[in-house]
């Protein structure tokens, strides 16, 4: 049985897709942050990385991209969200209460008061496959793109925080050396809170590669070329 905390939107459908949730659900991450791969929304790009445009910001030219006319509405897609996600934490048999929420301009739905590692999969492989099709589902009911957040049991926080340190400490270690560090392949989400940390420290980072070995570079300050297309270092949406 699955508590919805908030309003629920129960009169909707279940999930929208076909959908098999087991513990070995495993997909790749669908999204980039600069050749952005479709997310299966009629071939509408998507990144986790940025949330609003800024000047450098590869991705954030891409999230400006709007498929319809009119703010969206976040309480709306986040009642889908949580509807879709209910729905197959039923066909699952998974136990777990779900969240609402707006965090800055985009909805956050979370699935707390449970260990739900099947849902999160390593190293976030699972969450990010489930988060895309939750945004399916929301665009299929409201025909606008959705740049909700889908969390499981904390992991994004805790991830949030251990990907900070990290970029704060590389930092800390090339203004030291003056010798560029090259990071581990990291999906959009994990990469853009490094790029935040690096820049908060006072340096600057790109990511190199293709997805799914895509991965930051942090950049002693005299190496760091005016002309570079660099990611955003905005805070996180």
């Amino acid at each position: 049985m699955v508590a919805v905390t908030g309003d629920d939107n129960s009169g909707d459908p279940g999930p929208t897709d076909s959908t098999e949730v087991s513990g070995a659900i495993s997909a790749d991450d669908p999204a980039t942050d600069q050749e952005v791969a479709a997310d299966g929304v009629d071939g509408v790009a998507e990144s986790d990385e940025a949330s609003a445009p800024t000047a450098g910001g590869d991705d954030d030219a891409v999230d400006a991209i709007q498929d319809a006319p009119g703010a969206p509405d976040l309480e709306q897609e986040s009642e889908i969200a949580a509807d879709y996600i209910e729905g197959l934490l039923d066909v699952a048999d998974l136990d777990g209460d779900i969240d609402m929420d707006v965090e800055g301009d985009r909805p956050l739905v979370s699935v707390v008061g449970a260990t739900l590692t099947e849902l999160i999969g390593p190293n976030g492989e699972v969450l990010e496959a489930l988060q895309e099709l939750t945004r399916l589902a929301v665009h299929r009911q409201t025909g606008a793109r959705s740049r909700i957040m889908l969390d499981v049991g904390g992991y994004r926080a805790r991830r949030r925080q251990e990907l900070a340190e990290l970029g704060r400490a590389t930092a800390e270690e090339v203004s030291r050396t003056g010798v560029p560090q090259r990071l581990e392949a990291m999906t959009p989400f994990e990469r853009k809170v490094v790029h935040d940390a690096v820049a908060a420290a006072g340096l600057r980072s790109e990511s190199e590669g293709e997805e799914p070995t895509r991965r930051v570079v942090v950049l002693p300050a005299a190496d760091a070329a005016d002309g570079a297309v660099m990611e955003s270092a905005a805070g996180q949406g």
